[in-house]
C-alpha cells in the first residue's frame, strides 16, 4: 500500500465517522496541546537547571568571599595576639608594678599611648594584681580606665588563672565593643597584674559592609559579635536557654543588648555548613533569600557566616536558561507542525483523488446498466463515457499542477532580542494605565494607551525589519531624521531605566540633519549603545554621567554615546564585536554584533575608544 494511502487508512479508523475536515481540526487540537505541553515542560526544566547553575555560581563565589574574610579576621587576631605577650615580658613594666610609683606609672601611661597608636590597637591598659587599672593608653581621654576595677571581668579572672585569656565584650567605660586579650604579669614572688589590649573591628566591619554581602561572626553561644550590619550586633541564631541567657545579662559581658533572635528561617540544607536562608526585610515587609556559607575562625570558638542574596542573580540566569530552552523548541515544534501540515496536504490530495475514482466507478456503472437496458443509445453512451473519461483527466491533470503549486511550507524568522525593549516599555504603560484609571485619572491613561498603541506598530515594523534579515535582505536605506532617531529611543528606554534618566547629557541635532538609513534599524542601534552606558555608570550613583553628540561634514554624520564608566577590559575589548562576547552576567553579546551591522548595512562604520575614564561609541552614518 501507498505510504500516503496508508496514513488515510490509519486517519480513517482513529476518526472514522468524523468528516475529514472535522478530523484535521482535531489533529491541530492535539499537536497545539502537545506543543504547550512541550514548551511548559521545556520552561520548568530551564528554570530548574537555571537555578542550579546560579546556586552553584554563588555558593563558590561565597565560599572564596568567606575565606578572604576569615583570612583577614585571623590576621588582624594574630597581629594583636603577640601584643601582650610582648608586654608582658617587659622589664620596666614588671618593674613600675612591683614600685607602684606614681612617677613611673605616668611613663608607663605615655609609653602605652605611644605603643596603641603605633599598632592602631583601641586601647592597651595594666590591671594590678588587685584588680584596679594602673595605667592605660587613653589616661588623657574624659574616658579613661585608670583607677577602674576590673576584678568582675572574666579577661583579669581567666589570665590570673590561666596565664592568658580573650575575652569578647562591651566597653563598661567606652560603650564599644571589643575583644579583649590579656596576659599575667609575674616576677619571682608571683603575680603581679595584667596586662590588657582591646581589639575593635570597625575597620573590617566597614570593608565588609562595603562589599554589599552582610557577614557577621558568632560565638559558641550562637551570639554575633562582629557583623557588618550594626542593627544585628549581640543578636542570637538561634534562642539561648533562659537560665543561661539571664547568667550572660549579669555578667555584663554585652551590657543591656536584649539578645533577641535574628529573624532568620533556614528554608533548605545544601551541604556542609551551606543552607539557603530567608531574613525578615525591616519592618516585616518580606523576606530575602540569601545563600548562608558558614566557616570556622582557627584559634578561636568563633564562626564566620556570609550572605549572599540569591534573588537577582536566580532569576537572571532562570531567565536565560528558559529563554534558551524556549529558542531551541521553536525551531522544533516548528519543524513538527510543517510535517503535519504536508501530511495533512497529503492525505487531502488522496482523498480527493479517491472522490474522483468513486465518482468514475458509479458513472461506468450507470452507463453499463444503460448500455444493458437499451443497446440501441449504445454509441451514445459510449461517447458519453468517452468525454466523461476526458473530463476527468483534465480535472486530475489540474489536480496535480495544482499540487506542484501548492506551498507545503512556511519559513519562519525568529525575533530579534531588541523586541524585548519595546514590548517592556508596553508592559510599563499597561500597569501605568491601570493605575490611572484605578484612581480615575482617564486622561493620562489615555495618553498611555497611544503610546502603547504606537509601541505596537513599532513593534510590527521592527517585526518586518527582523523578516527581511532573516531572509538575507538588506533594509533599504531611506532619508532619516537623526533627531527623531534619538528621541524615539531614549522613549523606548525611559521606563526601564526610570530614576536614571537624568544621568543622560543630550544636545539634539537640527530637524533638519537626515542619515541614510531606516528609523526603526538605527533606534536599535542608538538603544544597544545607551543600554551599555547606562549600566556602566550605574554604581558611580550622582556622578554618573552619559553624553550624546552629534557632529557632520559634507558626506557623514557622526554620532557619539561616551560614559564615564569604568571602561572597557582590553581583552573583551580585542572581542567586542565577536558574537557572545559579553562581561554582562545577563547579556548574550549580540547587541553590538547586530549594531555594527546595521550600521555597516547602510554604508557607515562604528568605533569605540575605552579607558580608565569611560567607553566612547562613534557611528559614522552617510548623510542624506
Amino acid at each position: 500500500m501507498h505510504k500516503s494511502a496508508m496514513s488515510l487508512s490509519i486517519s480513517q479508523r482513529l476518526w472514522p465517522s468524523l468528516p475529514l475536515h472535522h478530523r484535521i481540526r482535531r489533529m491541530w487540537w492535539a499537536y497545539a496541546v502537545i506543543a504547550l505541553s512541550v514548551v511548559a515542560a521545556g520552561l520548568l526544566a530551564g528554570g530548574d537547571v537555571g537555578r542550579r547553575r546560579a546556586e552553584a555560581a554563588l555558593e563558590e563565589q561565597a565560599r572564596t568571599d568567606a575565606r578572604t574574610n576569615v583570612a583577614l579576621l585571623r590576621t588582624v587576631l594574630e597581629k594583636y595576639r603577640a601584643l601582650p605577650f610582648v608586654l608582658s615580658q617587659d622589664a620596666a613594666l614588671a618593674a613600675a608594678l612591683a614600685e607602684r610609683d606614681a612617677g613611673t606609672f605616668e611613663q608607663l601611661n605615655r609609653k602605652l599611648e605611644t605603643l596603641a597608636a603605633g599598632t592602631k590597637a583601641a586601647v592597651i591598659y595594666v590591671i594590678d594584681k588587685d584588680g584596679i587599672a594602673v595605667s592605660a593608653s587613653n589616661w588623657r581621654e574624659p574616658t579613661s580606665f585608670v583607677g577602674n576595677d576590673y576584678r568582675f571581668r572574666e579577661y583579669f579572672q581567666g589570665a590570673v588563672a590561666r596565664g592568658q585569656a580573650e575575652h569578647f565584650a562591651l566597653g563598661t567605660v567606652s560603650k564599644k565593643p571589643g575583644l579583649y586579650i590579656s596576659e599575667r604579669i609575674s616576677d619571682g614572688d608571683g603575680l603581679l597584674g595584667v596586662v590588657v589590649v582591646k581589639v575593635e573591628f570597625d575597620d573590617i566591619e566597614a570593608d565588609w559592609n562595603g562589599s554589599g554581602a552582610p557577614s557577621y561572626v558568632i560565638d559558641d553561644r550562637g551570639i554575633i559579635l562582629i557583623t557588618s550590619i550594626p542593627s544585628w550586633r549581640f543578636m542570637t541564631i538561634g534562642r539561648i536557654a533562659e537560665d543561661r541567657l539571664t547568667a550572660i545579662r549579669e555578667s555584663l559581658q554585652f551590657g543591656d543588648a536584649p539578645l533577641q533572635p535574628l529573624p532568620l528561617d533556614t528554608v533548605r540544607h545544601l551541604g556542609d555548613r551551606l543552607d539557603v536562608v530567608e531574613i525578615v526585610t525591616p519592618g516585616g515587609a518580606g523576606k530575602t533569600s540569601f545563600l548562608d556559607v558558614g566557616m570556622p575562625i582557627p584559634a578561636t570558638g568563633w564562626h564566620l557566616q556570609h550572605l549572599v542574596a540569591l534573588g537577582p542573580s536566580v532569576d537572571a540566569a532562570v531567565r536565560e536558561t528558559r529563554m534558551l530552552a524556549v529558542l531551541l523548541l521553536l525551531p522544533l515544534l516548528a519543524g513538527a507542525a510543517f510535517l503535519l501540515r504536508r501530511r495533512q496536504t497529503t492525505t487531502l490530495r488522496i482523498f480527493r483523488e479517491q472522490q474522483a475514482r468513486e465518482e468514475l466507478e458509479r458513472r461506468v456503472a450507470e452507463r453499463t446498466l444503460d448500455l444493458s437496458q437499451a443497446r440501441d443509445r449504445l454509441q451514445a453512451e459510449i461517447a458519453g463515457h468517452r468525454s466523461t473519461e476526458q473530463k476527468l483527466q483534465a480535472v486530475q491533470q489540474d489536480l496535480v499542477q495544482a499540487n506542484r503549486l501548492a506551498i507545503l511550507g512556511q519559513v519562519a524568522a525568529g525575533v530579534a532580542h531588541e523586541i524585548n525593549q519595546p514590548v517592556a516599555t508596553i508592559r510599563a504603560y499597561a500597569d501605568n494605565a491601570r493605575t490611572f484609571l484605578d484612581r480615575g485619572q482617564t486622561a493620562p491613561a489615555g495618553e498611555n494607551l497611544q503610546n502603547i498603541a504606537a509601541l505596537t506598530e513599532r513593534i510590527g515594523s521592527i517585526t518586518e525589519e527582523l523578516k527581511s534579515f532573516a531572509r538575507k535582505g538588506r533594509g533599504s536605506a531611506e532619508p532619516t531624521g537623526l533627531r527623531d532617531v534619538i528621541e524615539g529611543a531614549v522613549m523606548l528606554l525611559r521606563s526601564r531605566f526610570a530614576g536614571r534618566m537624568d544621568t543622560l547629557d543630550i544636545k539634539l541635532p537640527p530637524a533638519e540633519l537626515q542619515v541614510m538609513g531606516s528609523r526603526i534599524r538605527l533606534e536599535q542601534v542608538l538603544i544597544n549603545l545607551l543600554q551599555n552606558a547606562l549600566e556602566a555608570v550605574a554604581p558611580k550613583a550622582d556622578e554618573a554621567r552619559v553624553e550624546v553628540r552629534t557632529s557632520n561634514d559634507q558626506e557623514m554624520v557622526t554620532l557619539t554615546v561616551a560614559d564615564n564608566g569604568p571602561g572597557i577590559s582590553p581583552d573583551i575589548r580585542k572581542g567586542l564585536f565577536t558574537p557572545f562576547n559579553t562581561s554582562k552576567e545577563k547579556g548574550l553579546g549580540l547587541g553590538l554584533v547586530i549594531s555594527k551591522d546595521i550600521v555597516g548595512d547602510y554604508g557607515g562604520r562604528m568605533e569605540v575608544e575605552s579607558d580608565g575614564s569611560g567607553t566612547r561609541f562613534i557611528v559614522h552614518l552617510r548623510k542624506a
